[in-house]
Order: C-alpha cells, then structure tokens, then sequence
C-alpha cells in the first residue's frame, strides 16, 4: 500500500505522518493490491479537515472529515473510508 501525505497550512510533522499512514494500513486487509491513498490535512483557522482519496483495482473512494482536532479528523475520515470499503467489498462478492 502506497501512502502519501500532504500538509495544507500546516507545520509538516512525523508524528501527523506516522499517524495517519498507520491508521490507512487497516484499510489494506480488504483490498487487493496495488493500493494508493492520498492522505491530505489541512488546516483553516481553527477547523482541522482531514480528506482521503484510494485509488484500488477499479475502485476509487474518497472521505472527508472535519473537526476541532487532528488526530479526531483522521480517526473518522478513516472510519468513513474503512465503510465505505467494507461496502463495496461485499458488493462485489455478492455479484
């Protein structure tokens, strides 16, 4: 699984990129290789945005997310993603 990571007005930080990539690893158990997620935060005043973009065999998605906090925003633009996955998976078995 490929990750990048992209800082909008805000300080670029290890943690913020360790953070994230980890928390989109969950994602790969229900896809097939290659994987890409475009992770991007951004920062507005005092609203903290987290948005995800995968691009999978076939598949593309996208969640945004956002919050007073980061590490919030990550948490549930991840849990949106990972449903949406989770979605389209049983879609495709099923067919």
């Amino acid at each position: 699984m490929q990750v990048l990571v992209t800082f909008r007005h805000l300080e670029p930080s290890d943690s913020l990129r360790e953070y994230a990539s980890d928390k989109v690893k969950r994602l790969e158990k229900y896809l097939h290789p290659p994987v890409e997620v475009h992770v991007i935060l951004e920062v507005d005043k005092f609203m903290h945005r987290c948005e995800l973009d995968l691009h999978a065999a076939g598949v593309h998605l996208s969640a945004d997310e956002t919050t007073s906090d980061m590490y919030a925003a990550i948490d549930k633009a991840v849990d949106k993603m990972e449903r949406q996955v989770q979605k389209h998976k049983e879609k495709v078995k099923e067919h």
